[in-house]
């Protein structure tokens, strides 16, 4: 498979880098579940809140950490690595010299975006099962999740930054638009304490999706039919996207 080549590429620059990804992988849901989960979780269990529907905060906090970490996941492996192998010394026109295709160079590099999303979502789970927020059947079944949720993001941002010229738009992507959806798509708070009409805007975006379906998987609460639609809305726009990136990719390398 043409594509492993470029797999493999991205994998031999991650034996260098793998311990700068302990901090995003395990020590920030660390500290997210013990400062939040636990410390304020006391306050907010204290009140028994309606809107958590007799769930502790910890167990309807970590799911939606583990949901939003694959956004995050997404958007840092899927921009500026982008962006920088687009460059005339990068790695994409590099490989583009060789018999690899636009589309096996993509192909490479979502995979080994795929393999973080999944070790951070493994080392994620093992943080969740040291506090017992799940069970080791359910972490199992969370994983595949998450990287449905991860990819739903790095498909199109792939197809998106592998055009872009500016570094300073990308800046402008995580700010404007990673982190209003981490702060407003359910990950610390129900979607159903908002506004009415901001509760229909947030039900749009893919990170919602994604939180109700690792939150109710994780919690048994999700009934087949709207886990369903959650996942056929990721896996539709993972799908887009990577048609998108395709043409995005044949574009670029080729002119």
């Amino acid at each position: 498979m043409p594509a492993l080549g470029a797999f493999g590429y991205w994998m031999r620059r991650y034996r260098r880098t793998w311990r700068g990804s302990v901090v995003i992988s395990v020590v920030n849901p660390l500290l997210f579940l013990a400062a939040l989960g636990v410390g304020l979780g006391r306050l907010v269990d204290a009140h028994q809140s309606a809107h958590l529907s007799g769930v502790a905060y910890a167990d309807f906090l970590a799911p939606g950490l583990l949901a939003a970490s694959a956004m995050q996941n997404a958007f840092v492996e899927a921009t500026y690595p982008v962006h920088e192998a687009t460059r005339p010394r990068g790695a994409y026109p590099a490989a583009a010299a060789t018999p690899l295709r636009p589309g096996d160079i993509l192909t490479g590099h979502l995979m080994f975006i795929a393999f973080r999303i999944v070790v951070s979502a493994l080392a994620f789970v093992l943080v969740l099962l040291a506090f017992g927020v799940t069970g080791p059947a359910t972490g199992a079944l969370l994983i595949p999740c998450v990287l449905l949720v991860g990819m739903a993001f790095a498909a199109p941002l792939c197809a998106w930054a592998v055009g872009v010229e500016r570094p300073s738009r990308l800046n402008g992507a995580y700010r404007f638009v990673a982190m209003p959806l981490y702060l407003f798509s359910g990950t610390f708070f129900a979607v159903g304490q908002l506004p009415g009409w901001l509760q229909w805007a947030v039900s749009l975006t893919p990170l919602y999706h994604g939180t109700e379906l690792v939150r109710g998987v994780a919690l048994g609460t999700a009934p087949a039919g709207p886990a369903a639609a959650h996942a056929g809305y990721l896996a539709a726009l993972a799908l887009a996207g990577t048609v998108l990136a395709h043409r995005g990719y044949a574009r670029r390398l080729h002119r």
